[in-house]
């Protein structure tokens, strides 16, 4: 198992399927580039967090997503072999993800009792030139 952070695009729109068990999880495909060509990330999702966030991107949408990879191949309708991953993504991250959390600190006010920035000045700093 390799554990892995891939980007790229959403090819298609996640889609949400329903176990033999009952259970519910989300499927896409990813479209990541890799050196001079584009590699499929075959991408299933299970956990709650994970399925709402793939669920709520659209197709064409800039994603990064980690989880456990596997490598894996197939061949084209000429015969040649080509590369595919296999991700079972544990964490979702997409730009609206980014924008939420940034608004969510930005209504958050300052708190004073919060640990304040550490000081710029140094004990050891005799105000001296760095010249050499």
């Amino acid at each position: 198992m390799i554990e892995a952070l891939v980007s790229g695009k959403l090819h298609g729109q996640p889609a949400q399927k329903i176990s033999k068990t009952g259970k519910p999880f989300v499927v896409a495909k990813v479209r990541a580039h890799a050196g001079d060509s584009d590699v499929f990330v075959n991408v299933i999702a299970f956990s709650q967090a994970a399925c709402e966030a793939l669920l709520a991107l659209g197709d064409g949408d800039a994603v990064a997503l980690a989880g456990s990879l596997t490598p894996k191949a197939w061949t084209d309708r000429e015969g040649v072999a080509r590369p595919a991953l296999d991700l079972v993504a544990s964490q979702v991250l997409s730009a609206y993800h980014v924008t939420r959390k940034r608004k969510a600190l930005e209504r958050k006010p300052y708190d004073q009792t919060e640990t304040q920035p550490a000081s710029r000045h140094d004990e050891l700093d005799d105000g001296g030139s760095l010249d050499f």
